[in-house]
């Protein structure tokens, strides 16, 4: 099974950035911010998770951690990922969303050619399940 690795390097109220990377292939990630886990919230915690495909009503075809201690918990498309409740704007209640390019949009910090870069990714995994292993850059505030 393949290991693909999500390195968190930065967090505040805007969201959680990182590096979805496997051999052959990264891209940029947003979750949102570290928030102890809360249920739409939160990012998840880091851990090794196993991940499947998964058709969402909402983003068809798409990966879902199929073993995490949260509900529906997929890799999917958007932009942004900010806290709600300090009047950022999210296309996530937990998920992992992956861009091509780190960006701002609207004034928030985002990622970029989201459609595109999940469409790469799934193509490049061949659809095949994986181990997702998910990190902390070593000193980011908000590590767990």
């Amino acid at each position: 099974m393949n290991h693909v690795f999500l390195l968190r390097d930065e967090t505040s109220d805007q969201g959680s950035l990182g590096k979805l990377i496997t051999s052959g292939f990264s891209c940029n990630t947003i979750e949102l911010p570290w928030r102890d886990n809360v249920v739409d919230k939160s990012c998840i915690k880091t851990g090794l998770y196993t991940v499947i495909m998964r058709k969402s009503p909402k983003f068809g075809w798409c990966y879902w951690l199929s073993d995490c201690d949260r509900l529906y918990i997929l890799t999917h498309y958007g932009n942004l990922a900010g806290d709600i409740s300090k009047g950022f704007k999210t296309h996530s209640l937990g998920c992992i969303i992956v861009g091509k390019y780190r960006g701002i949009l609207n004034g928030q910090k985002a990622v970029l050619l989201s459609r595109p870069t999940l469409n790469n990714f799934v193509d490049h995994m061949n659809r095949e399940d994986f181990k997702l292993e998910i990190m902390w850059e070593e000193g980011v505030c908000g590590m767990q």
